[in-house]
């Protein structure tokens, strides 16, 4: 593998440490179903603390996955994948065409 890929796939590692969360992959899904949503709204659907979820917003946020919005007090979440479907397919271009080299 080059080592170009390697660095890309290093760019990556955020973004799997995410998505191994069984929690963060249900409010992913969630965020997917419903566009945006609120703490408590989350909350709602999961079995997961306001606290807890919380925590894997901020991470999913820290990550790149997700965009934020002041409405008042409350801090409105969607999904902000555009970052993160550049970077897989780069690492997919890139070990394809390490492949094929």
């Amino acid at each position: 593998m080059s080592k170009r890929t390697m660095g890309i796939l290093s760019e990556c590692i955020p973004m799997f440490t995410m998505l191994q969360d069984e929690n963060r992959q249900q409010i992913l899904v969630l965020l997917f179903d419903h566009k945006q949503m609120t703490v408590n709204e989350i909350t709602e659907k999961l079995e997961l603390s306001r606290p807890a979820v919380s925590h894997h917003l901020k991470l999913l946020l820290d990550a790149g996955l997700l965009s934020v919005k002041k409405n008042g007090k409350e801090r409105i979440y969607s999904l902000d994948l555009q970052k993160a479907m550049a970077q897989l397919k780069e690492l997919l271009l890139s070990i394809e065409a390490d492949i094929n080299a």
